[in-house]
């Protein structure tokens, strides 16, 4: 076996610094399918059938076929360069399963709030979650096959949300769209660490 290290490969090799990232948002706005789009392990979920009990309480939107949702949380992972390596947690929907977001969110950097612009009521409360903790975060509007029912200024007027949190536009099915939003996460974490660093 050859040891002798070539002239392209550093001297260490290090492990790459782990960067946890939360996924969140409403109910059944794209939050498994964002990690799942990504993660180059194949993902943990907490999906559970949904149940006649979810009626009236689980509002999925109406154009919609999802028969599952997230009980406790989804995750993924996947290696940015040979420095870095993003971990994906993403958040359940529904209300009454909020008091997990508190141990989800520990240790975060940033965090990625996906949105259905058809129904920017149900993420009123990540906004405000993420607010409240002081955690970088980037709104991130599912577009459902290119389709949006409110323009991205619409959106962040609606949410009224800082001019300094990126609204931008993202298909949770589409691998380079899940990770040019999650590179927007990871730049203003970054830019956030670098300044609190500096004080």
């Amino acid at each position: 076996m050859d040891f002798v290290q070539s002239a392209d490969r550093p001297a260490a090799t290090r492990a790459p610094v782990p960067v946890k990232i939360i996924v969140a948002g409403g109910f059944g706005v794209g939050k498994t399918t964002t990690v799942g789009a990504i993660s180059e392990i194949a993902p943990l979920t907490t999906e559970a059938e949904m149940t006649s009990a979810s009626f009236g309480i689980d509002d999925p939107g109406e154009a919609s076929t999802k028969t599952t949702t997230t009980v406790a949380m989804d995750f993924g992972c996947v290696t940015i360069d040979h420095s870095l390596k993003l971990y994906l947690f993403g958040t359940p929907g529904q209300d009454r399963f909020g008091f997990m977001w508190d141990d989800l969110v520990r240790g975060a950097l940033g965090a990625l709030v996906v949105v259905d612009s058809s129904r920017l009521d149900d993420c009123y409360p990540a906004v405000d979650y993420f607010e409240r903790a002081g955690l970088p975060f980037v709104v991130a509007v599912n577009t459902f096959d290119g389709r949006m029912a409110h323009s991205l200024e619409e959106v962040r007027w609606a949410l009224a949300v800082a001019d300094q949190v990126p609204v931008v536009s993202f298909d949770a099915r589409v691998r380079t769209s899940v990770r040019d939003a999650m590179l927007i996460v990871l730049e203003g974490a970054l830019q956030r660490a670098l300044v609190t660093g500096a004080q």
